[in-house]
């Protein structure tokens, strides 16, 4: 008996990575940072972005922001690692919530002189980036905003002069009246 040709193939379907911001609520105490991070790492997941800070000194809580890339099931196995952690108190998928706002600020030194200060300058003007510092040399830029928005005016301003550039990361909220 003849089986058909596709029978014979395994079919391989990868699913593709999945950029997701997770903010994750814990209790503001010394090496719980080291922990989520550790989980991390020892896994082998990566984080693009991670960003935290007290957020409810009356209660001792602090809000972890990271920014990882993965299958949608690793995604789901990082959330559920997470939410497992003792110190850990709440897991929100920010990106599944579809109703968030993320934002990034950078500060982005381009050198410069002649044409290519007024062209950076005039890039500068067209995304809303704030001078906050200047020579006859150089500028300093703070923008913010999404990080396409970030990656888009740094990629503009390298052929410019582009020196260094400091990201502080991603910070996301919910839209809405709820919180976490």
């Amino acid at each position: 008996m003849n089986q058909p040709a596709s029978a014979y193939f395994i079919e391989d379907r990868h699913d593709p990575n999945e950029t997701h911001t997770l903010a994750v609520l814990v209790q503001n105490e010394p090496g719980v940072l080291a922990r989520v991070i550790g989980l991390f790492s020892g896994r082998g997941y990566n984080i693009e972005s991670l960003t935290v800070s007290e957020t409810e000194a009356q209660k001792h809580l602090s809000r972890i922001t990271i920014v990882t890339t993965g299958t949608p099931m690793v995604i789901e196995q990082i959330k559920h690692q997470l939410d497992r952690m003792i110190p850990v108190y709440q897991v929100v998928d920010m990106t599944q919530t579809k109703r968030s706002i993320e934002r990034e600020l950078a500060m982005v030194k381009v050198r410069g002189q002649g044409e290519h200060r007024v062209e950076a300058l005039r890039l500068a003007d067209a995304f809303r980036a704030r001078v906050i510092d200047a020579t006859t040399e150089s500028f300093v830029f703070e923008i913010t905003g999404n990080t396409d928005k970030i990656n888009q005016f740094i990629d503009l301003m390298r052929p410019l002069g582009l020196v260094e550039v400091s990201r502080t990361g991603v910070a996301a909220i919910g839209r809405g009246p709820e919180g976490m």
